[in-house]
């Protein structure tokens, strides 16, 4: 039985994606920066000596945007020189590892959808960030997935999904309107993922959810599946200023590797009121 190892298997993503990969008869190590801190190259390297796993799936990421922008020193250490330890081990030891990357890794000055083979250029210190862990993963390894998903939610960490329900009942919710992206369920992205892991196609691939929309265009639909009356406003980017920029236009091209963003949402919300109940 094929043995992967996850990093941030304790993360929104990684707690949806070990249950679907053991589904799938996978074998799953979980770790987490107490088991296995990335930015300790040596304790990194003993973990994954003594595991000895057929492939690892790096989860683990600074994933705050804003926050990012303040601490660049922090963000840097967990996503790039701990994706580089795990780059460097997994190349000594002919593992193939799969990365979770962003849509945070491109500008948003295109007008089409992303393809794998456009030219990054992040405009935030959390695409920068992820940006270096590419570069690393291709300097050293030769068997590898990079994976960009965008605007990822999930029923084990704080989304924006749940932010919008929390704030329905406000006299009035203003939302970002011009900002285009592909809002991507976590169970989505596992399944995703688990196609990859069969067809066993090494290279770069967007996963997310088809079609698009706007934060504002998001949050409309969140409240239309629930049945909420919400004054829902729409607004510029410009009127909620935030400390990282964001690309405009992030959309990204995913092969149809997954359906679309509405009927995840739906299936998250049934999922949601399941686990509520």
């Amino acid at each position: 039985m094929t043995k992967i190892l996850v990093t941030g298997a304790n993360g929104m993503l990684g707690k949806d994606l070990c249950p679907i990969l053991e589904q799938n008869n996978y074998t799953v190590i979980k770790t987490n920066s107490q088991i296995m801190d990335i930015t300790d190259f040596e304790m990194t390297n003993k973990v994954i000596s003594d595991q000895k796993p057929d492939i690892i799936i790096h989860c683990a990421a600074y994933t705050n945007v804003d926050k990012a922008q303040e601490d660049f020193e922090t963000a840097k250490q967990i996503n790039s020189t701990g994706t580089e330890n795990l780059a460097q081990i997994c190349s000594t030891k002919d593992i193939p590892i799969l990365y979770i990357s962003t849509d945070y890794v491109f500008d948003g000055t295109k007008q089409t959808p992303y393809t794998p083979d456009d030219e990054p250029n992040p405009i935030n210190n959390y695409g920068l960030t992820k940006y270096y862990g590419e570069q690393a993963i291709q300097k050293f390894c030769k068997k590898y997935y990079i994976i960009r998903t965008s605007w990822l939610y999930g029923i084990h960490g704080k989304n924006f999904v749940e932010t919008m329900l929390s704030l329905a009942a406000k006299p009035e919710l203003k939302v970002v309107n011009d900002q285009i992206g592909c809002p991507t369920w976590t169970v989505d992205l596992s399944n995703g993922i688990i196609k990859l892991l069969k067809n066993e196609i090494y290279g770069i691939f967007h996963i997310c959810s088809s079609g698009e929309t706007t934060w504002y265009g998001f949050a409309k639909e969140i409240f239309n599946q629930c049945k909420l009356e919400v004054n829902l406003k729409p607004c510029t980017t410009e009127e909620f200023p935030r400390p990282a920029k964001r690309p405009k236009y992030s959309v990204m091209d995913n092969a149809n590797i997954c359906g679309d963003w509405k009927n995840g949402l739906q299936n998250y919300l049934k999922l949601r009121e399941r686990t509520q109940n």
